[in-house]
């Protein structure tokens, strides 16, 4: 695929002025109004739902144009105009998860052509929706939960239970981010291994992961269920949330709305574990003391400014703590082929290719198999479990 490609600005360069830097922060706003747009309009004709799929596919287009961003935001950057973006990113969110539950309650399967309808929004939805969920929902989530302010790091837990995956939050936290790139962590994908595998490997390995650490943090690795301390489970808690919710939208807004919402959820998840295949794959770490190197990221301007810095991986993995807006760029990171996007597709749909391309990055900056020492050596699980950005 021939991609055009341009440099925004060396990497040793600032960004002149916050408001700028502030307002390509606004394209994270495109999608979830996307999704808005297709389920306040909805329920959609059969063709018009798969229509709606459209503007997603623009989006993964402008993506794979790669245009690079390496400018460095200043350290005196001001946090609080960031911060209104992301709460009204937030409520944006949270809107959508009502209007999904809204849009659904007016579809019905009395008929073939009700259920074929129905479907065709099921899978129009599927992509919109779901997609949001994950790029907006989860990215949104995951920057909440790294905060320690305990409303934010709420609002975090909240949107990944609407996505039935907030045990998210304490497997990242205390699981992922200290143990990433060695055999001891479910997120990182392992050298040669397809996203298929990796999928199946790690939703249930990083569930577990979780459990543990909520009964370690409590005091009892083999704690029962009986055990009041259980009542302060944060992943247990997480649970029963998640069944609240999917019970209010089958009692609220009926069967098809709470089969709509776990479609959206599994998209949702799907994706995430997609994104960690991506930013992890083949890397195993050297050193105790997470480095850039140890992670992958993209220098794609489209990505930086709609997934809310997720491009930027390889410092958020040296440090968690600093928030998206502030994010650096390391030329010393390994580089996915596109931006998050097309990577994301081309890991799914395409993933020998993907794998090739990979290998080939790998190989060209000596890291993973082809870097000697990985992931010996370092502290045992316990040790490297204890994260300094636990909220």
């Amino acid at each position: 695929m021939t991609r055009a490609i341009l440099e925004f600005a060396p990497a040793p360069t600032p960004i002149v002025g916050g408001f700028r830097t502030w307002t390509m922060h606004l394209w994270a706003f495109v999608l979830p109004a996307i999704n808005l747009a297709f389920l306040v309009t909805g329920p959609h004709a059969w063709w018009s739902a798969l229509l709606w799929t459209g503007p997603v596919w623009m989006l993964v287009l402008i993506d794979n144009q790669n245009f690079r961003d390496h400018r460095q935001p200043p350290e005196d950057l001001p946090s609080w105009p960031f911060d209104i973006q992301l709460y009204l990113l937030i409520a944006l969110q949270l809107a959508n998860h009502w209007f999904l539950g809204v849009m659904a309650s007016k579809l019905v399967v009395s008929s073939y052509a009700s259920f074929g309808t129905t479907f065709a929004n099921l899978v129009g939805m599927a992509v919109v929706s779901g997609t949001t969920a994950g790029y907006s929902g989860i990215v949104l989530g995951h920057e909440l939960v790294h905060r320690r302010n305990r409303f934010e790091n709420f609002l975090g837990r909240l949107l990944l239970a609407f996505v039935t995956y907030e045990h998210f939050a304490t497997e990242h936290i205390r699981g992922h981010h200290p143990r990433l790139g060695t055999s001891d962590d479910p997120a990182t994908a392992k050298y040669g291994e397809s996203l298929r595998d990796f999928v199946r490997r790690t939703i249930p390995a990083q569930f577990m992961s979780a459990w543990h650490l909520e009964k370690v943090r409590l005091g009892d690795a083999n704690m029962k269920w009986t055990d009041p301390r259980m009542l302060q489970h944060r992943v247990l808690q997480g649970v029963v949330g998640e069944i609240g919710i999917v019970l209010a939208y089958l009692v609220v807004f009926g069967p098809v709305a709470m089969v709509f919402f776990l479609v959206q959820s599994r998209s949702a998840v799907v994706l995430l574990e997609t994104v960690n295949y991506i930013e992890h794959w083949g890397i195993t770490r050297a050193t105790r003391t997470v480095t850039p190197v140890d992670s992958w990221d993209t220098d794609n301007w489209f990505t930086l400014h709609t997934l809310v810095g997720l491009s930027r991986h390889a410092d958020h993995h040296s440090q968690a703590s600093r928030p998206y807006h502030k994010l650096r760029f390391f030329e010393e990171s390994p580089k996915m082929p596109y931006g998050y996007y097309g990577t994301i597709l081309l890991a799914m749909f395409w993933n020998s290719r993907y794998q090739e391309l990979a290998k080939a990055e790998l190989r060209r900056r000596g890291l993973g198999p082809f870097r000697g020492g990985a992931a010996e050596g370092l502290p045992p699980l316990e040790v490297l479990s204890q994260s300094p950005v636990t909220p």
